[in-house]
C-alpha cells in the first residue's frame, strides 16, 4: 500500500490521474492478475478461433449488485458479483470465459475492505474457471452511494447441441431443484441484525457452472434451467409455466427448506419459495432423464441436496400449482412487490 497516503477512498482516485492510476494497479490489476487486464486497454481482446472451439453461439449477460451489507456470513459483494454473472450464463449452458468488472466506490470507503472484496472475486473467478478481464471505476461524493455498487458483465460461449430456453417445458418433464432454499434471503436478514438468531446461517452463493457442465454431460437435451435468485423458487416457475404454456405442479414436502430459514419465514410472515438465492437453480428435464439427471447432482457438491420437486402438466395452462402439506391445492403466482430490499 506504498503508494496511498491514506486508507480510504478520495476523489482523487476517481480523476484519471496518478491516485487512480496507483488504486488500478494495486488493487485491481494485481488483485485480479488477469493478462488482458494488465494491458490495460479500454477493451479486451479475444482469439475467436479459441472461443468458437467451445461452441457456436456467444452469450452475454450482465448485472449490477448493491447488497447491503457488503459483507454477510458465507461471502460477500465481491463474491455474489461474480457468481451471479457466471451463473447467469451457465443456466443458459454456457460455458464462462471472461467477466468484465465496474466499480462505483464512495468517496471514503475503505482500501482495506476494498481489498478484501477484490480478494474474493478472484477467489471466485478461480473457482469457477473465469477470468476478469476488464472494468472500469468511478468514485462519487461521499453521502451519493452506499459504500460500493459493482457491475459485472459475463461472455460465454453455448456448444451447438444445447437448447436451454425458457419455453421448452413440456408435460411430463420432472422439474429438480439441486438444494436447500432461501439461504441467501435469510443470511442477509441475519447479517442485518434484524434477528437475534442462536445460530447463524450462510448464504449459498456458489458458482454452478461446474455443476450444470456435469448435469449436460448426463443429459444435453435439458429443457429449461435458470437461477433462482430475486423472486425466489415461484417466479422461476412461473417464468417456466408462462413462457411454455404449460401448468407445472411441485409438491410442497419435497422442496428442502432448513429449519432455520423456514423459522425466520414464520416469524417475519414471508414464504421462502419467494426468497431470494444465490446458488440454486431450477432444471426442467425429460422424465425418462430425470433420475439420472438428479443422481449426478448429487454427486456434486453443489448438488449434495438436489431433489425433483414436481412435474409438468398441461392444464391450467400457464400456473403453478403447489401441493400443500395439508393435502390440498393452491396457486403459487409471482411475487408481488418485493419481500426484502438489497439482498443482491
Amino acid at each position: 500500500m506504498s503508494k496511498f497516503k491514506g486508507k480510504t477512498i478520495t476523489l482523487a482516485h476517481g480523476s484519471g490521474g496518478k491516485a487512480m492510476r496507483d488504486l488500478i494497479d494495486e488493487i485491481f490489476v494485481g488483485g485480479f492478475d488477469s493478462p488482458e487486464l494488465a494491458l490495460l486497454e479500454d477493451q479486451a481482446r479475444f482469439d475467436l478461433t479459441a472461443l468458437c472451439e467451445h461452441g457456436d453461439r456467444l452469450a452475454m449477460t450482465t448485472d449490477s449488485y448493491v447488497v447491503d451489507p457488503l459483507f454477510f456470513p458465507g461471502g460477500d459483494i465481491g463474491k455474489l458479483a461474480v457468481t451471479g454473472t457466471v451463473n447467469d450464463l451457465a443456466v443458459g449452458g454456457a460455458k464462462p470465459l471472461y467477466l468484465s468488472c465496474g466499480m462505483i466506490l464512495e468517496e471514503g470507503f475503505s482500501i482495506d475492505e476494498l481489498m478484501r472484496i477484490v480478494a474474493s472475486m478472484k477467489a471466485t473467478a478461480d473457482a469457477a474457471g473465469v477470468r476478469i478481464v476488464t472494468g472500469d471505476t468511478k468514485v462519487v461524493h461521499r453521502g451519493a452511494a452506499d459504500k460500493l455498487f459493482i457491475n459485472t458483465a459475463g461472455v460465454g460461449v453455448i456448444p451447438q447441441t444445447v437448447n436451454i430456453v425458457a419455453n421448452r417445458a413440456m408435460p411430463g418433464d420432472a422439474v429438480i431443484i439441486n438444494g436447500y432454499v432461501g439461504d441467501h434471503g435469510a443470511a442477509i436478514v441475519d447479517a442485518r441484525g434484524e434477528l437475534a438468531l442462536e445460530s447463524t446461517i450462510e448464504t449459498d452463493c456458489q458458482p454452478l457452472n461446474g455443476l450444470i457442465a456435469a448435469m449436460l454431460d448426463t443429459c444435453q437435451d435439458i429443457h429449461c434451467m435458470r437461477d433462482a435468485t430475486r423472486g425466489g423458487v415461484a417466479t422461476v416457475l412461473n417464468e417456466f409455466a408462462s413462457s411454455s404454456d404449460v401448468a407445472i405442479r411441485i409438491e410442497q414436502g419435497k422442496i428442502p427448506v432448513r429449519d432455520e430459514v423456514r423459522g425466520i419465514c414464520e416469524i417475519l410472515g414471508l414464504d421462502p419459495l419467494y426468497l431470494a438465492n444465490e446458488g440454486k437453480l431450477l432444471a426442467v428435464v425429460p422424465a425418462d432423464a430425470a433420475d439420472a439427471v438428479l443422481q449426478t447432482m448429487q454427486a456434486h457438491p453443489a448438488g449434495q441436496e438436489a431433489a425433483i420437486i414436481g412435474e409438468v402438466q398441461a392444464q391450467p395452462a400457464g400456473r403453478v400449482i403447489l401441493a400443500t402439506g395439508f393435502g390440498g391445492d393452491r396457486v403459487l403466482d409471482m411475487l408481488v412487490g418485493e419481500q426484502l430490499p438489497r439482498i443482491c
